[in-house]
C-alpha cells in the first residue's frame, strides 16, 4: 500500500530534525568562527575529519540511483551488479595512495584547476564545461527522478511534489558550504545504512517465511538455492544482463576505468578530501573503501528478494505490473511490505541518500562554476563574498533546471543506473586517460589532452552507433560482442566501449606528445616524486584486508 502510517512520519520527522538542527548547529559555529575564504565554503578546507569524510564520500556516493535503481539490476541481473560498488573499494586504496597525494602536493582544489595547472587553460575551460552538463543533465537529474520515484512509491504522495520537495531540503543544506555537507552526512550515512540494513533483513526473513523457515541465514540460503542464476559474480555472454556487466572483459578494462574516474577525477567525490591533510584523507578514502564492501549487502540483496518474492507471487498482481513496467520500481514495491516504524525508517534511510546525494551534487556544480568559469572569465575581480553569493545562487539554479528537465530524459526507460554509466562513459575514458598521463608522465602535451578531450567523446559516440552499420558477430569469439535482445544488433557492451576509447585516447596521446616534443614544445608537469606515495602501516593493513576480503568474495561467487 502506497502510504506512510503516523508512526512512519513520526520516525521520518525525527529523522529531519536530526539532520535539519545538527546542520543548523554546525552553520552557525561556522558563522561565529568567521569563513575566511571561498575555499572555506566550498571545500570545508582544513576542518573535516576523517571520519567525516569517509562518510561524506559514502553519503554523497550512495543515492537513488544504488538505492533504487541498483536495487533494479539486483531484480534482473543478481549479484553481478555488485561489481559496482566492490571494485570501489579497491579502486578507493588506489586514489588515496597515488591521486590524493598528487592533489594536495600541487594544492589542486578543482578538476579544472588541475588542468589548467597541467596543460592549458583552453583544455580547463573546455572540461569545466562538460563537467557543468554533465553533472546537471545526467547525474542531478537521474539523482532527483530517481528519488522522486522511490518516494512516490513508498507515500503515494504526487510525483512531482516529491521532486520539489527533494530538491529544496537539498538545498537548506547546500547552502550551508561543504562543512555543514560534510558533517550532517555523518548523520545521513547512520541513517542510510541502519535503514537499508533493516530493510535487508525484513526482505529476506521474508523470502525465509515464505519458504517455511524462519531467520535470516535460512532466508539467504533459500534464495542461493532456488534462485542461484542471480549469484554469480561473472556473467556469461548468453545472459540478458551481459550488455551492462559483460563477464570477465570488464574486470580487465571498463570497469577500472568507471572506478578510477569517479572516484579519482571527479569534482563530485574528490572534494571531500581537498580540504584535508595526506593523512586524514587517506584515513577517510580508506573508512569509505570498507563502508563500499557493505553496499551490496544494503541496495542489492533486496533487489534479489524482491526478484524472488516476484517469482514466487508473494508480490499482488499491481506490483508485479509495475515492476515489469520498470524494474526499477522493484524497491519501493519491496519497502511496501515493511512493517509500520519500519517502513518509516527505511523512508528516511531512502531520503537521507538522496538528499545527500544532491547536496554533494550541487556544491560541485557551484564549485566549478564559480571558481573555474566565473572567477576567471567573468568577474577576475570579484570578492570572496561576491564568490561565496554567486555559488549559492549557482546551486538554486542547478536545482530548478533538474527539476524541470528529469522527466524528459528517458531514464526511466533504461533503467537508471545503466542510464547514468553509460551516457558518463561517453566523456570517462577520455577524462581518465587525460588525468593519468598528466599525473605521471611530464611529455604529455596540451594538444594531446585536447584530443583525449574531443577524440575521446567522438570515438565514444562513434562506438556507440557502429552496429547500427556493420556487423559486429565477427567479434563474438573475442568476447567482445553480444546479440542485443532488444535491437536484434550485434553491439559492443558500453563498459567494454569504454575500454577500446581508453586505449586508443592513451595511444593517440603518446604519438601527439612525441610529436609536440620533437617539434620543441615543452609542457608544465606536477611536482611528483615518489616520496608521496608511501603509505603509513595502519593504511596498509587496511588495504590488504580489503584486497583479502574482495578475493574472497569473488572466488565465492564467481
Amino acid at each position: 500500500m502506497k502510504e506512510l502510517s503516523s508512526g512512519d512520519y513520526i520516525i521520518f520527522l525525527v529523522y529531519f530534525i536530526i539532520v535539519a538542527s545538527y546542520g543548523l548547529w554546525v552553520y552557525r559555529r561556522k558563522k561565529i568562527v568567521g569563513v575566511s575564504s571561498s575555499k572555506d565554503y566550498f571545500l570545508a578546507e582544513g576542518s573535516l575529519t576523517w571520519w567525516a569524510i569517509g562518510a561524506s564520500l559514502i553519503a554523497s556516493n550512495i543515492s537513488a540511483e544504488q538505492f533504487v535503481a541498483m536495487s533494479g539490476n539486483g531484480f534482473t541481473m543478481g549479484l553481478a551488479i555488485s561489481t559496482y560498488e566492490w571494485m570501489a573499494a579497491l579502486t578507493l586504496v588506489i586514489v588515496a595512495v597515488f591521486f590524493i597525494p598528487v592533489y594536495l602536493k600541487n594544492k589542486i582544489f578543482t578538476m579544472p584547476q588541475f588542468l589548467h595547472q597541467r596543460y592549458n587553460s583552453t583544455v580547463a575551460m573546455i572540461m569545466a564545461v562538460f563537467w557543468l552538463l554533465l553533472y546537471v543533465i545526467v547525474n542531478l537529474t537521474s539523482i532527483l527522478y530517481l528519488g522522486a520515484i522511490a518516494v512516490h512509491g513508498i507515500s503515494g504522495i504526487d510525483f512531482k511534489i516529491c521532486i520539489a520537495l527533494l530538491a529544496i531540503f537539498s538545498i537548506i543544506i547546500t547552502l550551508g558550504g561543504m562543512k555543514v555537507i560534510g558533517f550532517t552526512d555523518v548523520i545521513q550515512v547512520f541513517f542510510l545504512i541502519l535503514g537499508g540494513l533493516v530493510t535487508t533483513y525484513i526482505a529476506v526473513n521474508k523470502v525465509a517465511d515464505h519458504y517455511g523457515t524462519t531467520g535470516i541465514a535460512n532466508g539467504l540460503s533459500a534464495m542461493y538455492t532456488h534462485f542461484n542464476d542471480h549469484f554469480h559474480m561473472i556473467l556469461k555472454r548468453d545472459n540478458p544482463s551481459y550488455g551492462d556487466v559483460p563477464g570477465l572483459t570488464m574486470l580487465l578494462g571498463g570497469m577500472w576505468i568507471v572506478n578510477l574516474n569517479y572516484w579519482g577525477c571527479n569534482q563530485y567525490i574528490t572534494q571531500r578530501a581537498l580540504g584535508a591533510d595526506l593523512k586524514t584523507a587517506r584515513g577517510g578514502i580508506l573508512f569509505a573503501a570498507f563502508l563500499k564492501l557493505l553496499m551490496p549487502v544494503i541496495v542489492v540483496l533486496p533487489g534479489i528478494a524482491a526478484y524472488v518474492l516476484f517469482k514466487e507471487n508473494v508480490f499482488d498482481v499491481t506490483s508485479h505490473g509495475s515492476i515489469v513496467e520498470n524494474h526499477d520500481n522493484a524497491y519501493p514495491v519491496l519497502l511496501n511490505l515493511l512493517p509500520s516504524g519500519f517502513k518509516g525508517l527505511a523512508f528516511a534511510a531512502l531520503t537521507a541518500a538522496v538528499v545527500a546525494s544532491l547536496a554533494g551534487k550541487a556544491n560541485s556544480i557551484a564549485t566549478i562554476f564559480t571558481l573555474d568559469i566565473y572567477k576567471k572569465k567573468i568577474n577576475p575581480e570579484a570578492t570572496e563574498k561576491n564568490l561565496v553569493t554567486v555559488g549559492k545562487i549557482t546551486v538554486v539554479v542547478a536545482m530548478i533546471i533538474g527539476v524541470i528537465i528529469s522527466p524528459f530524459l528517458g531514464i526511466d526507460k533504461k533503467g537508471g543506473f545503466q542510464f547514468i554509466q553509460e551516457y558518463t562513459g561517453f566523456v570517462s575514458p577520455g577524462i581518465f586517460a587525460m588525468f593519468v598521463l598528466g599525473f605521471f608522465w611530464k611529455k604529455a602535451s596540451s594538444n594531446a589532452a585536447l584530443f583525449a578531450t574531443v577524440g575521446g567523446f567522438a570515438f565514444s559516440v562513434l562506438f556507440k552507433f557502429l552496429p547500427t552499420f556493420c556487423d559486429l558477430h565477427f567479434l563474438a569469439s573475442t568476447g567482445f560482442s553480444y546479440k542485443n535482445a532488444d535491437s536484434g544488433l550485434w553491439e559492443i557492451p558500453f563498459l567494454d566501449r569504454m575500454g577500446f576509447v581508453f586505449v586508443i585516447c592513451i595511444i593517440g596521446m603518446v604519438i601527439i606528445s612525441l610529436m609536440d616534443a620533437a617539434r620543441g614544445k615543452k609542457t608544465q608537469g606536477l611536482e611528483v616524486d615518489s616520496s608521496m606515495f608511501k603509505t603509513t602501516n595502519g593504511f596498509a593493513v587496511g588495504a590488504l584486508i580489503i584486497i583479502g576480503i574482495l578475493t574472497a568474495l569473488y572466488t565465492a561467487f564467481y
